[in-house]
């Protein structure tokens, strides 16, 4: 990563700082599960809004803790979370932090046969603007991902109504290199990091050994990502099987 958390141009009230962070349920590459470290490494990136996927509530592998609560109450954030699957009183899915102003818009399913995956969309409030902010954790499966992105740009989500021309930022593990057909779907529709920058992040999974760009950051209605790192300090690269990717973006 090269935008240190103090860096002056992150601090502008137009200018955000974007995280998308698949945090493999807290457990580390070096099998460890430690929810404090991935919100250290989080705090030390220093963003205003986050994107986790792959986290625990009250399973039992992972001790009964509410893995999106915990690392919201470490880094004083307000959190959304959306339990992509659901057994009995456990739960596993994607959260959406920030301490900003935030309302929830919706939280749903998405079309799967194989793992169950969902969603999440909210308001947020930065300043007298409203930002849309959506989460979302695609499966494994070819075809899961190409009708998950097909239901995600339809009218119940980023075809809504309300989202036409109003700012958007789409943050997400969609399990899709940049070729492929769901990324490029969504690629019709929003604008991605290397459109906006001309520049191509590096990959972010595996985190020890990156080889794949999963993770991507897109925005539509007028946010312009300034730029975007794939964060690889060495806690990164053991707190998560997936590296953190930060866009500095202008509302």
């Amino acid at each position: 990563m090269t935008e240190p958390a103090s860096d002056t141009l992150s601090r502008s009230p137009r200018i955000l700082r974007i995280l998308s962070y698949n945090v493999h349920g807290c457990v580390g590459t070096d099998r460890r599960l430690d929810p404090g470290r991935i919100a250290d490494v989080i705090a030390e990136i220093g963003p205003d809004i986050i994107g986790l996927q792959e986290l625990d509530v009250g399973r039992r592998r992972s001790g009964g803790i509410d893995q999106a609560e915990e690392i919201a109450r470490r880094l004083k954030m307000d959190f959304q979370f959306h339990p992509a699957l659901r057994v009995e009183d456990e739960h596993y899915g994607d959260a959406l932090l920030t301490s900003l102003p935030m309302r929830l818009r919706k939280a749903e399913a998405l079309p799967s046969i194989g793992e169950p995956r969902g969603a999440l969309w909210a308001e947020i409030a930065v300043g007298e603007k409203t930002i849309h902010v959506l989460n979302t954790h695609l499966g494994l499966l070819s075809r899961d991902r190409r009708q998950q992105v097909e239901h995600l740009c339809g009218p119940g989500w980023l075809g809504h109504p309300d989202l036409a021309d109003q700012p958007v930022i789409l943050i997400g593990d969609f399990n899709s290199i940049p070729s492929s057909r769901p990324y490029r779907l969504l690629a019709e529709r929003l604008r991605d990091t290397k459109e906006e920058t001309g520049q191509m992040p590096p990959a972010t999974f595996p985190s020890r050994w990156p080889l794949l760009r999963l993770d991507h950051i897109f925005v539509a209605g007028g946010p312009t990502i300034l730029k975007t790192a794939t964060v690889t300090f060495p806690q990164a690269r053991r707190a998560s099987d997936h590296l953190p990717l930060l866009s500095l973006v202008e509302i």
